[in-house]
């Protein structure tokens, strides 16, 4: 079956066309094929071309893409395309064009201006960035990631020696582009930074701590936040803003104390044109050389106060009688300042009715199953008696609701549950400064939980842990690169409201596809859904464009 062209000659001289559906049939009467009209469409210049689309459209669904395409170039001088590739290309496009917004480039390549490189010290970095924030990987594996998976714009493949050379290259540079990064971000989002809160984390190695040089002074053991005591780690402390912006990262040696790095954090945070700062601290930086320490130059302080500590001022605090002022739901607050001149000390008490709620519940639940434990303890012999006894004695939870008599019977202790029943729902805040409201302290020690949150996208998201460097510079660039990826995240987030994960799913079903033909080469995106590009407009930076580029052959 085919379309039939038959054409007559007029009177006047002119040809006159006609186009016709039409198939062969044999005759067997003058042995050979005879062509039968099935449809007539008309003259050729007065045809409907639609009529002839659809009925090419309605063929096309019965053949493969392949056949269809197959067939239209043997039809016409179509050139054949062929899909040759494709690449993730929305993460790292939305990671590029924030990258150039805050001027990260233009930072990087001013640091690195007199320093020659087969890549570019500042595409190898970001490229470094990208795959903690999209995919997470070793410097060997990223090689074939860039080769092969995503699009980084300006990096179309990378060596692993590049990248750790250029490692060791940005920590050469890291107190200078701490200070940039943080001007250009403070410039571009308007940050409020009267308000800083800091805290630390600790990060493991896999690798047995006996295996580790005695002369190693950063990978070491203590006290781990990740619940990994028989590994080497190190202490990692982040700034962030009220708005949960990372402005600077510090790392210490693993066996190093929260109460020690405050004073370094001080230091290097002057000259910073900080304005007015209130430090905002949690619980395990309460000691009075750091109170003293974050006071200095006219700073101030939040910070948590542990409300079991047993100092005088802070029983006095906790004892002290008055009505709270409701501020906002489920937040009551009680103004409280103890001592006269300089031993002069002020609290805010906070309390939270339903956190009191569901901590009386769960002493509730805890105390019926340690009477039901009571209970089974008449049943035993008495060496199992004595073992179960003092395991119920010693347990950290049960232990602290029992005493026990002089015949070395346990019984509950009324009194430690009248005084726990004290404490339901309530956390106790120390300030050095007199003008903020007791609703301001509480609120912007409430936002500590910025910290925490950016700790966990590092650990999680970003996969900052475990770390498999061995030589220190590298481990510090190593978090300086995971710190640089919190720093586009957060934004992100900030501006979107919505969490990095979410995006980076979306984005990822943004491809750029490579398409090759006689003619040349097409590289071409995929449409974006009202979705993904509601997100670029948020960020206000451009989407990816439907073709990235156009290479004709010469």
């Amino acid at each position: 079956m085919y379309i039939r062209r038959v054409s007559r000659k007029n009177k006047n001289g002119s040809t006159t066309a006609y186009l016709q559906l039409a198939h062969n049939e044999w005759d067997p009467v003058a042995k050979h094929a005879k062509a039968k009209v099935i449809y007539s469409f008309g003259r050729e210049d007065e045809i409907d071309r639609s009529v002839l689309e659809r009925l090419v459209q309605s063929i096309a669904r019965y053949l493969t893409p392949e056949a269809a395409l197959q067939a239209q170039n043997a039809i016409g001088d179509t050139a054949e395309f062929l899909f040759r590739s494709s690449k993730r290309l929305g993460g790292a496009w939305l990671l590029h064009q924030l990258w150039q917004k805050i001027g990260l480039d233009a930072i990087l390549e001013k640091l690195f201006k007199d320093r020659k490189y087969q890549s570019s010290i500042e595409r190898l970095i970001f490229a470094m960035v990208a795959n903690r924030a999209l995919n997470p990987s070793s410097k060997l594996a990223m090689e074939d990631w860039v080769k092969d998976e995503v699009y980084i714009p300006g990096l179309s493949e990378v060596g692993s020696q590049q990248l750790y050379r250029a490692m060791d290259e940005l920590l050469e540079v890291q107190s200078e582009l701490e200070h940039q990064i943080y001007c250009a971000v403070s410039d571009l989002l308007n940050l409020e930074v009267d308000l800083l809160y800091f805290d630390t984390t600790s990060s493991y190695f896999e690798v047995d701590p006996f295996d580790v040089p005695e002369d190693d002074d950063l990978r070491k053991q203590g006290f781990s936040k990740d619940k990994r005591p028989d590994l080497v780690q190190v202490v990692i402390g982040l700034a962030v803003t009220r708005q949960g912006i990372p402005i600077r990262s510090w790392v210490w040696p693993g066996n190093t104390s929260d109460m020690s790095v405050v004073d370094q954090v001080k230091r290097d945070l002057v000259g910073w044109k900080l304005g007015r700062v209130i430090s905002v601290m949690d619980r395990g930086f309460t000691s009075e050389k750091n109170l003293r320490t974050l006071q200095r130059a006219g700073g101030h302080y939040i910070v948590g106060e542990k409300m079991r500590s047993g100092k005088e001022t802070t029983d006095a605090a906790m004892s002290r009688k008055g009505r709270y002022h409701h501020v906002r739901e489920n937040l009551q607050v009680k103004d409280i300042v103890v001592g006269d001149g300089e031993a002069r000390k002020r609290y805010v008490l906070v309390h939270n009715p339903k956190e009191a709620e569901r901590d009386r519940l769960r002493r509730k639940e805890l105390i019926e199953r340690l009477e039901a434990e009571l209970e089974g303890l008449k049943q035993l012999s008495n060496q199992a008696h004595t073992k179960a006894a003092c395991r119920l004695r010693t347990h950290p939870t049960y232990g602290k609701y029992l005493r026990q008599l002089k015949d070395g019977t346990l019984k509950l202790d009324k009194q430690a549950i009248r005084d726990a029943e004290k404490y339901d729902g309530k956390y106790l805040i120390r300030t050095s400064d007199d003008t903020l409201s007791a609703e301001d302290v509480a609120l912007g020690y409430k936002q500590l939980v910025d910290v925490e949150d950016a700790f966990r996208t590092l650990k999680t998201t970003l996969e900052l842990r475990p770390m498999y460097h061995r030589l220190e510079n590298r481990i510090r660039a190593h978090i300086l690169l995971c710190w640089l990826a919190l720093l586009l995240v957060r934004i992100i987030e900030e501006e979107t409201g919505e969490t990095w994960t979410a995006l980076r799913k979306e984005l990822d079903r943004i491809h750029l596809g490579h398409f090759s033909s006689n003619n040349g080469d097409v590289y071409q995106s995929t449409e974006l859904t009202p979705k993904q590009r509601k997100t670029f407009d948020t960020l206000g930076i451009e989407a990816p464009p439907k073709f990235l580029k156009i290479q004709p052959k010469a």
